[in-house]
């Protein structure tokens, strides 16, 4: 599918959308593999893809090199193969007593981190009459997910006896950074060396796993924490984990959230604009409603201050120019002064940034929040998502 930059007025064209840029998927996952050599690539599609769809992004994202796809729950999982996803698929966050059998008879790679969810496993592979393929996570300093270190040693030694008896493989043994994205943070050390230690128990128990540590931003830039596999998540969408703006990143943005004007008219100095009237005109100007707001994933605090100055901006008519007064459910205003806009133009709330637009980054910052929460907070349904830049080649 394809989207056309200059808007098709027509009544087809949609009211708002996310466009996504696999191209710049498959450059950013082809960076990333190439910093990595010998390691594998997971790339991370939970979330539904970070809000950028997860089934075109690990199709694109294994064209590009990742031979791994990584996901949150069981449903994320089974989605991509429904999408024909094929290649291995690590699920890593399900209740201990959920039915694992579904995902087991899919071959869906499965975290473990306790005995109680080990024994819901196993039950399934019974069920299934197949062995599941299980990762052992283990909690190396993060205090969430994983396995505790006084447990560690029971929950190997039962993982190496289900193996015995056929009811699993353990691919690997693997945790989760807390400092990823300080890559001279002390604790990164610490945990690499609870990781080799568990890993070394899982070896002496006979079992042959695999390591796994590396989020984006050690991928970018640890290299000793690369282990087997790293497992790259926001660089993939190319939202830079270390903050870098564009111009100084290898990475490309891939999301562009746009809406086209609905309304557009002249108003008289001295108008109040929106709710509270927060806002009002200083000088006759024109103003453009663009049909967004905050059920769309518009946050309401980027709604414009009393005094016009550190709100809001859009791309419109080949300038920022500000939101002004309360973003409300559906809509925000945009003040364009005395330059001609008309309905249908296209709004750039946020892009890549090559063209002047807002970037995720820039909204993150005005919100005090990580980019990471703009891109999966945009409401699907709402908004239309539009993929372009899509090979002929199967998913894989």
């Amino acid at each position: 599918m394809s989207y056309n930059a200059d808007l098709d007025h027509g009544a087809a064209a949609p009211r708002a959308e996310v466009a996504v840029d696999l191209d710049a998927i498959r450059h950013n996952v082809s960076h990333l593999a190439d910093l990595v050599g010998s390691a594998a690539t997971m790339a991370v599609v939970k979330a539904d893809g970070y809000g950028h769809g997860a089934v075109p992004v690990a199709q694109a994202a294994l064209e590009a090199g990742a031979s791994w796809i990584g996901a949150c729950t069981m449903a994320e999982a089974l989605h991509l193969r429904a999408g024909g996803i094929t290649a291995p698929v690590l699920s890593w966050l399900d209740l201990p007593d959920a039915d694992y059998a579904p995902a087991v008879a899919r071959d869906i790679d499965l975290s473990v981190a306790t005995p109680r969810q080990l024994d819901s496993v196993i039950e399934a592979t019974i069920r299934t009459d197949r062995p599941a393929r299980v990762h052992l996570k283990i909690d190396t300093g993060l205090s969430r997910n994983g396995g505790a270190e006084a447990d560690w040693p029971a929950l190997v030694d039962a993982a190496a006896k289900a193996t015995v008896d056929g009811h699993l493989d353990v691919i690997a043994v693997w945790s989760h950074l807390a400092h990823g994205d300080e890559p001279e943070h002390p604790m990164l050390d610490r945990q690499a060396a609870r990781l080799d230690a568990a890993w070394r128990v899982a070896c002496e128990a006979g079992l042959s796993p695999i390591r796994h540590l590396a989020n984006s931003a050690a991928t970018l830039t640890r290299p000793d924490l690369h282990y087997d596999l790293v497992r790259p998540g926001i660089a993939v969408y190319g939202l830079d984990p270390l903050g870098r703006p564009v111009p100084d990143t290898p990475l490309r943005p891939a999301m562009t959230f746009r809406a086209r004007v609905a309304l557009v008219k002249r108003v008289r100095a001295g108008e109040g604009v929106s709710y509270g009237h927060e806002w009002t005109t200083r000088t006759s100007t024109t103003l453009a409603l663009v049909p967004v707001g905050y059920a769309d994933g518009v946050p309401r605090r980027l709604g414009s201050r009393p005094s016009g100055v550190g709100g809001m901006q859009v791309l419109l008519g080949g300038r920022r120019r500000p939101v002004v007064g309360r973003v409300c459910m559906d809509q925000i205003v945009v003040d364009c002064g005395d330059d001609p806009v008309q309905e249908g133009d296209e709004a750039v709330l946020f892009g890549p940034g090559g063209r002047g637009e807002p970037t995720a980054q820039d909204w993150a910052d005005a919100l005090g929040t990580i980019h990471y929460e703009i891109v999966t907070g945009l409401r699907r349904g709402r908004v239309s998502r539009t993929v372009f830049g899509m090979h002929s080649k199967g998913p894989g």
